[in-house]
């Protein structure tokens, strides 16, 4: 575990050193992030009818869901989209071939090997609007409660990164995965509105077969003091449950796995 978190901080030192190159990138990026958070304030007040209630959620606490949304968009820019992106360039130019033979596990050399900068400032912003909704809510969050919330942010992002490594794992045999994760976005979108603003059978798909519920509702529920027990211990199985299957995906992948040089 000492060999891989040292290797994990010079990876990480490295990208961060190459990506303040370019420091006006910064700017660009947090005003970039600061409209497309403003777009999303926007279409979700539009949803609100005279009663100010969306699914028995009120505004500020639907502001609540919209910042951890906003969070884990933060996380999938700064982390999932600059490493998982890259398998299918890996795969196509034969480049897999060089990360197979390093004396480190695959998967974790793909999954960290570099971080996008540009997405911390909206991780901050989404945690600023969770802070402001709660202030407007009137909450007082106890110590547990915020441990709790650490505790289904990790599950949230387990979960998102399982999934989106499982799409990118099947570029081993299918190159062009692009569209398959531009689909898979466009469905983690639905997570910045709560989940009882949805039909039902939208709540079980949302739930159990793509688990957006556990990215925003859920953590933003145990803010409010409105989830049991229960609900919190599905969300760390399918938590477990997602990167076991991503796991055992990958090493099935690397068996069919056919060298660019061979």
């Amino acid at each position: 575990m000492t060999r891989y978190w040292r290797t994990l901080c010079r990876f990480w030192g490295t990208a961060l050193a190459m990506q303040l190159e370019y420091k006006l990138n910064v700017l660009i990026e947090l005003l970039a992030v600061a409209l497309s958070l403003s777009g999303s304030l926007l279409m979700l007040s539009l949803l609100f009818g005279p009663a100010r209630s969306l699914g028995g959620w009120s505004w500020p606490q639907a502001l609540m869901v919209q910042g951890f949304y906003t969070v884990f968009d933060g996380m999938a820019s700064t982390w999932l989209r600059p490493n998982l992106g890259s398998i299918v360039t890996h795969v196509r130019e034969g480049t897999l071939d060089f990360v197979l033979l390093k004396p480190i596990d695959s998967q974790f050399w793909l999954s960290l090997r570099t971080f996008s900068p540009a997405g911390l400032p909206e991780i901050g912003l989404g945690l600023l609007l969770v802070v402001w909704g709660g202030r407007q809510a009137d909450l007082s969050v106890s110590i547990a409660a915020m441990a709790t919330v650490v505790l289904m942010l990790s599950a949230g992002a387990l979960i998102l990164y399982s999934i989106w490594f499982l799409i990118a794992a099947t570029s081993i045999w299918f190159v062009k995965t692009w569209n398959a994760t531009e689909v898979l976005r466009a469905l983690l979108a639905s997570g910045r509105y709560p989940l009882s603003a949805y039909p039902p059978a939208l709540r079980l798909v949302f739930t159990f077969v793509l688990p957006v519920a556990f990215l925003t509702t859920v953590p933003a529920q145990v803010l409010l003091g409105e989830v049991l027990l229960p609900t919190l211990l599905l969300g760390g199985c399918l938590a477990v449950g997602f990167f076991v299957t991503a796991r055992t995906f990958w090493l099935y992948a690397l068996r069919h796995y056919t060298s660019a040089s061979s």
